[in-house]
């Protein structure tokens, strides 16, 4: 009896292990687990080609989550993930859909952040698709029309290359052109060796100038800046007798001095022209007695 009691708890025990096993393997396998998973998040995707409801969703390389809906929205796809409790995401986290491996199969990678304040659970975020290898072979096939255009357009060009190089008389020209560049070459060399020694003169008399302007401007150190000196001095004298002139002009022009009052006086004007006017008179006079009987003149005097 106590043989087959023993025999029965093993059975128990072993039983009870394969059940804890399978149910770890299927939690595993569909992304169940016993314990809760109660922070959950939305993201849309212009394309989520290749990725299924329990795929992994992975937070810097490491599982943490698993894809728990899709729904199809016009241009976009909503995607639903479920992550573990210790997951800490901040504001400026990002999402991308990648290979799992070059196998296939897709994963939503995540990318933290490093922002002071966690993500907000309640919002739905933005997300970018990476191009796998055959989106990429997807992509190349939809080109095989303009890549066919293309090959057949080089083609056209390597065979137009060919005929324009194959000619004989751009060949000839080419080699001309070439040969009229050698010789140019060698005699620009020629020119430079012969002029070689009046290069180095005309270098050796440029430092030379400049050492002696060098010198010149030393030696005279103190004349110069006693020349500029006065040059300034002479600068602030001529905009002092500038403001003196404008000061005169200014004067004239209000009749604040005896030229302004001349100049720009009415009635010194009017006495002035009226002056001329009786001088001319007089004159007109004399000149008339002197062509008739000469100078004729009338005069009282009072003496006391």
């Amino acid at each position: 009896m106590k043989d087959q009691r023993k025999s029965e708890i093993k059975v128990g025990i072993m039983t009870l292990a394969g059940i804890i096993i399978f149910l770890w393997i299927l939690g595993w396998a569909k992304n169940f687990s016993f314990t809760s998973h109660d922070k959950s998040l939305n993201l849309l995707f212009e394309n989520a080609a290749g990725l299924e409801v329990g795929d992994n969703v992975t937070i810097n390389g490491v599982r943490k989550g698993y894809v728990e809906a899709m729904t199809v929205k016009q241009q976009q796809v909503d995607v639903k993930i479920n992550l573990d409790l210790d997951a800490d995401l901040r504001q400026d986290a990002k999402f991308s859909i990648s290979m799992l491996d070059l196998m296939g199969g897709k994963k939503i990678d995540i990318n933290p952040g490093k922002s002071s304040k966690q993500i907000d659970y309640g919002k739905t975020y933005i997300g970018s698709f990476y191009a796998d290898i055959p989106a990429v072979l997807a992509m190349v096939g939809s080109m095989q029309g303009d890549l066919t255009k293309i090959i057949s357009e080089v083609n056209t060009t390597l065979s137009s290359m060919n005929s324009y190089l194959s000619d004989k008389k751009m060949e000839n020209n080419i080699k001309s052109s070439i040969d009229n560049l050698a010789s140019l070459t060698q005699k620009l060399n020629l020119m430079i060796d012969e002029n070689r020694s009046n290069v180095n003169k005309l270098s050796g008399n440029a430092v030379q100038l400049t050492e002696d302007a060098k010198s010149f401007i030393k030696q005279n150190k103190n004349s110069i800046e006693k020349s500029m000196t006065d040059l300034q001095s002479l600068i602030k004298e001529s905009e002092l007798m500038i403001k003196k002139v404008n000061g005169i002009i200014d004067e004239t022009t209000n009749k604040q001095n005896a030229v302004g009052k001349l100049l720009y006086d009415d009635k010194v004007i009017n006495d002035l022209k009226e002056s001329l006017q009786q001088v001319k008179e007089l004159t007109k006079i004399l000149t008339d007695q002197l062509k008739e009987k000469g100078l004729k003149v009338d005069a009282k005097v009072r003496l006391f």
